[in-house]
C-alpha cells in the first residue's frame, strides 16, 4: 500500500514537472518573439541610462566599384582651352580653376552588347506586359500549359499575395500605380513562331512585329518604335523652390530607346554607308564598338535602367546592402577633369600635345590628314587603323584608366551648353541648374572619329541638340561617391 502512494506522488511529481517546464518554454518563447522583428521593444534611453547614442553599426562605409568603372577622386583643376587655341574664342571655354567631387566612371564608352542588353530589356518586358494581360485571371500549374503562364504572379493559381498587395489589388492601385501588377520573369519567354504555347500567345506576340505590308522580304522584325522604357525622375530644383513639393515637379518619361541607324546614311551626303547601316548595331562583329545613333534623352533612360538593374538586386536580397547610388550621364567638368587623368593643363588626355607615341603610332581614333580617315597604313591589315570607329580599348588608356576620352566618338554630357557657361556656373561641381533636361542644346566633348585632332582637345567644347542622333556621338555613365569615403572595393558581384 505504501508503495503504491509512493508510485502515485512521483507520477503526480512527474507530470507536475512537466507542466512547469512546458510553461517556462512557453514563456522563454514568448519573450524570444517580442524582442525579434522589425521594431525595438524598448524606449530609446531605457539602456542608455538616458543618453542619446545611436543603435547604428559604426563601421565606415566602403563604396563598390561598379563593373566596368574607375574611381575617379575629387580634385581640382583649370578647366578650359589651355594653349594652342589659334580659333582665338574665349566665350567658348575660357581658362577656370573649379572643383569636382569623386564619382565612379566608364572606363569606356557604352558599346553595342552593353546598349543592347537594354534593348532586349524593354523589348521582354512589354512583351511579358501584353501577355500577362491577355492572360488575365487565368492561372496556369507552371507546366507550360500556354498563356496563362504568364499571368501577374498575383493572378497565378496558388500565388499568395502579400496583404500589402491585397490591399493594392482592392484599391485599384495607390495613386494610380498598381504594385500588383508584378511579372514572372522565371517563365521562359520565346520568339521563335514554331515553339509559341498556343494561339493566343501567337497574336500577342506577333503584335510586336511589323505588319507584312511593311517587311522587306516578308522578314519578321520587331517594330522598333514600340521599344519604349518609361520611367520617372524629380526636378529637384525646381521641387525645393516650392514649399509645397507638388507632383507637377515629378516627371514622366516614355523613350522609345532603339538607336537610329539610319544616321550612317543622314550624316554623310554621296557616300555609301549602307553596310553600316545594316548592321553597325545589331552585328557581332562590333558588338564591341561603341554604341552611336543615341540621343540625349535615350542616353538618360540607358542610365535610369542602370540604376533601376541595381537597385532591384538590391531589393531582392534578404540581407539589403545600402541604396546604390543612381547612374546618370557626366557633367561638363567632370568629363573634362577625368579627360585630363591628372595632368595639369593637358592638351590631350595622354598629356602633351603630341599626337604619337615613339613609335610612330596615333593615340586616338581620329582623321589625321585632309580625305584620310585611317590612322595607321601600313599596306597591311593594320592593328590600328581604322576607316570609321573603333572597339573600345584599342587604344591606350589614360592615368586615370579610362579609354578613347579623345577621339573614336564624341560623348554626351548631362550639361545643357551655353557660350557663358564658364562665366557665371560654380566653381564647386559647376552645372547650369536644373535647366538641363529643357534646353535643347546640349555639350558634347571629346572629338570623334571623323574630326580633326583640334576637336580632340580635352579643353574644346562643342554642342548638339539633344533630339539627334549621330553616327560620331556616343556616351558614358558615372555614379556618385559619397562624400569622405575613404576606400573602394575592387569588383561589385
Amino acid at each position: 500500500m505504501f508503495l503504491k502512494k509512493l508510485y502515485i506522488y512521483r507520477l503526480i511529481s512527474k507530470n507536475s514537472m512537466k507542466r512547469v517546464f512546458l510553461l517556462l518554454l512557453t514563456t522563454s518563447l514568448i519573450i524570444s518573439c517580442g524582442k525579434g522583428g522589425s521594431s525595438r521593444a524598448e524606449k530609446p534611453g531605457s539602456k542608455t541610462k538616458g543618453e542619446l547614442v545611436s543603435r547604428e553599426k559604426s563601421k565606415s562605409f566602403v563604396a563598390e566599384r561598379p563593373y566596368g568603372m574607375v574611381a575617379i577622386s575629387a580634385g581640382s583643376f583649370v578647366m578650359g582651352m589651355a594653349d594652342q587655341d589659334f580659333t582665338n574664342s574665349p566665350e567658348k571655354a575660357p581658362l577656370k580653376t573649379v572643383t569636382v567631387s569623386s564619382f565612379f566612371m566608364d572606363e569606356t564608352e557604352i558599346t553595342n552588347s552593353e546598349y543592347r542588353v537594354f534593348i532586349n530589356y524593354v523589348k521582354d518586358s512589354i512583351a511579358r506586359s501584353l501577355l500577362a494581360e491577355a492572360a488575365g485571371d487565368g492561372g496556369s500549374d507552371g507546366n507550360g500549359t500556354g498563356i496563362a503562364d504568364y499571368a501577374y504572379l498575383a493572378k497565378k493559381a496558388g500565388g499568395e499575395a502579400t496583404p500589402y498587395q491585397q490591399y493594392l489589388e482592392e484599391k485599384g492601385g495607390r495613386d494610380g500605380y498598381d504594385e500588383s501588377k508584378r511579372l514572372d520573369w522565371t517563365v521562359p519567354l520565346t520568339y521563335n513562331t514554331s515553339s509559341y504555347p498556343d494561339a493566343k500567345y501567337a497574336e500577342v506576340m506577333e503584335s510586336m512585329y511589323l505588319p507584312p505590308a511593311k517587311r522587306i522580304n516578308n522578314e519578321r522584325v520587331i517594330d522598333a518604335n514600340k521599344l519604349k522604357y518609361s520611367y520617372q525622375w524629380e526636378d529637384v530644383e525646381a521641387a525645393v523652390k516650392d514649399k509645397g513639393r507638388g507632383t507637377q515637379y515629378l516627371k514622366k518619361e516614355s523613350i522609345a530607346v532603339y538607336p537610329d541607324t539610319t544616321v550612317w546614311v543622314k550624316d554623310f551626303n554621296y557616300a555609301y554607308n549602307e553596310p553600316l547601316y545594316d548592321g553597325y548595331f545589331w552585328h557581332n562583329a562590333y558588338k564591341n564598338y561603341p554604341v552611336v545613333g543615341v540621343t540625349w534623352d535615350q542616353a538618360r533612360a540607358y542610365c535610369n535602367f542602370k540604376s533601376k538593374l541595381k537597385s532591384d538586386y538590391n531589393e531582392s536580397l534578404k540581407k539589403k546592402k545600402q541604396k546604390p547610388m543612381a547612374f546618370r550621364l557626366p557633367t561638363e567638368a567632370e568629363w573634362e577633369y577625368a579627360a585630363k587623368g591628372g595632368i595639369e593643363n593637358a592638351t590631350y588626355p595622354w598629356g602633351g600635345p603630341y599626337l604619337q607615341d615613339d613609335r610612330g603610332c596615333y593615340l586616338a581614333n581620329f582623321k589625321p590628314k585632309r580625305g584620310n580617315y585611317i590612322e595607321n597604313e601600313d599596306g597591311k591589315a593594320s592593328k590600328q587603323g581604322y576607316t570609321y570607329t573603333a572597339p573600345v580599348k584599342s587604344f591606350p588608356k589614360n592615368n586615370f584608366g579610362l579609354f578613347d576620352m579623345a577621339g573614336n566618338v564624341s560623348e554626351w554630357t548631362e550639361s545643357p551648353y551655353s557660350n557663358s557657361t564658364y562665366q557665371f556656373s560654380s566653381t564647386l561641381n559647376p552645372y547650369l541648374s536644373n535647366q538641363a533636361y529643357r534646353d535643347v542644346k546640349k555639350t558634347v566633348r571629346g572629338g570623334s572619329w571623323k574630326d580633326v585632332s583640334y576637336l580632340l582637345m580635352t579643353g574644346y567644347r562643342d554642342w548638339e541638340r539633344k533630339d539627334s542622333a549621330r553616327s560620331y556621338i556616343g556616351f558614358r555613365t558615372v555614379q556618385d561617391i559619397p562624400e569622405g569615403t575613404a576606400k573602394y572595393r575592387k569588383k561589385t558581384n
